[in-house]
């Protein structure tokens, strides 16, 4: 890593507290953290300067709920139901997964994030069938480079006492000595899909290893929300640090009481309109004060970046019946990617914004191509014009990850080729 960084003459995009952006500006990386940002910036002795203009400096964007080890099975489920991604995605092609499978799946959907300009990931792992399963995620994450919260969602045949065990034993070999990127949160199935035994597990596991939860829940309808609600409430289980994915059936006062609990909210838009798992919440869930983010789910059948993402949040809640969702902003969008996003992964004192002491997870777009000059409103344009192909350069915790449109630390064409041939494993006799 570089110890000193000088970034000059970019149009510099903040997001906390609310997203402006000044320019030209520079910004100063000192030993992996954000030391000053400003005009004119004087000149540091030994730090390497790039050059920003004709650049957006901004927070990198945090993905707060995808399934990473998917990446090999890209694209198998278009326009797919809840019922046939299951069916497909879980019944039938997570079985076949060796460890191999998972690592170079894994790998390279964490590299797919970064490449988009994604530098911090919760990584919502229900592929942990054995430990050697765990061990290649953990690996992968560890390789890419990425800033990732790992949700551990168990796997094993072991019933609750097997539950217990192994979470322990992921927690204290894999996340004691993980390194500064690299933290753990408990991925829990209950209580709306599995057992009401199965679920007092699971976040009694969270309870005791100090660790937060992300659940699917609020996404399978008004009932089994409110019963998943009431059976938190129930064994006082409703508290912060949890993350309530697809909560879409929650009624506003549902919201209201998860948000005064300390709760968060993660909202995958185009896969949950394609699944049927409800309208997007977006413009409800941040009415109710609660941090709002956004994840993509499942490459399976939806895209894995975050420019789709924050464009489909931003349709979606625009053109919600009566004009109810008109006052949501790109602005808005922005936030739930960035710094939102970072206080729903649980990362938002360490990155998200540019707030001096931050780490400095970065990315730099590019404005000066057809599909973004002359990028007016920079925020606009941001949420509304870039894309993947925008994403010139990126870091995480001041590593250079990713310079000039292309990623330094990885052969990724004998990564593709490795994935190719998991795919062919994954996929034979369909």
């Amino acid at each position: 890593m570089i110890s000193k960084l000088l970034i000059r003459n970019g149009v510099v995009i903040d997001t906390d507290p609310v997203p402006t952006a000044t320019g030209p500006a520079d910004l100063l990386i000192e030993d992996g953290r954000i030391a000053a940002v400003g005009t004119g910036l004087p000149d540091v002795p030994d730090a390497e300067v790039i050059d920003a203009s004709d650049r957006i400096v901004m927070p990198g964007f945090v993905d707060t709920h995808r399934h990473t080890w998917q990446a090999g099975i890209r694209s198998i489920a278009p326009d797919i139901t809840l019922a046939g991604y299951l069916g497909l995605v879980l019944g039938e092609l997570a079985p076949r997964y060796r460890p191999e499978d998972v690592y170079v799946g894994n790998l390279v959907g964490a590299l797919e994030s970064l490449d988009a300009g994604i530098t911090t990931l919760v990584d919502w792992s229900h592929i942990q069938f054995t430990p050697a399963h765990t061990g290649a995620v953990v690996e992968s994450l560890k390789q890419a480079g990425i800033r990732a919260v790992l949700g551990y969602c168990y796997g094993g045949d072991g019933g609750p006492d097997g539950l217990a065990a192994e979470g322990r034993r992921v927690n204290k070999e894999h996340f004691g000595t993980s390194g500064p990127l690299l933290s753990m949160a408990v991925a829990a199935l209950g209580p709306e899909i599995v057992s009401a035994d199965q679920a007092l597990h699971e976040w009694r596991l969270a309870r005791d290893l100090d660790l937060p939860v992300t659940v699917h829940m609020g996404g399978h309808g008004v009932e089994s929300a409110e019963r998943g609600l009431a059976f938190l409430q129930e064994n006082r289980l409703l508290g912060p640090r949890t993350t309530y994915v697809h909560p879409n059936f929650y009624t506003d006062d549902a919201l209201k009481r998860i948000a005064d609990s300390g709760g968060m909210a993660s909202l995958s838009p185009i896969v949950e309109a394609e699944l049927g798992v409800g309208y997007p919440a977006t413009g409800r869930a941040r009415a109710s004060g609660m941090p709002t983010a956004l994840g993509a789910d499942t490459v399976a059948s939806g895209p894995g970046d975050m420019f789709s993402l924050m464009r489909a949040a931003y349709a979606l809640e625009r053109a919600r019946p009566g004009g109810a969702g008109m006052e949501f902003t790109t602005r808005d969008v922005l936030r739930m990617a960035t710094i939102e996003g970072a206080k729903v992964a649980g990362v938002g004192e360490v990155t998200g914004s540019l707030r001096q002491g931050k780490q400095a997870d970065l990315i730099l777009l590019r404005t000066d191509t057809l599909g973004m000059a002359p990028a007016h409103d920079p925020i606009g344009a941001v949420v509304l014009s870039a894309d993947t192909r925008s994403v010139d350069t990126v870091l995480v915790g001041g590593r250079i990850i990713k310079r000039d449109g292309k990623l330094l630390h990885h052969d990724v064409r004998s990564l593709l080729a490795a994935l190719a041939e998991s795919a062919d494993h994954l996929t034979t006799s369909r």
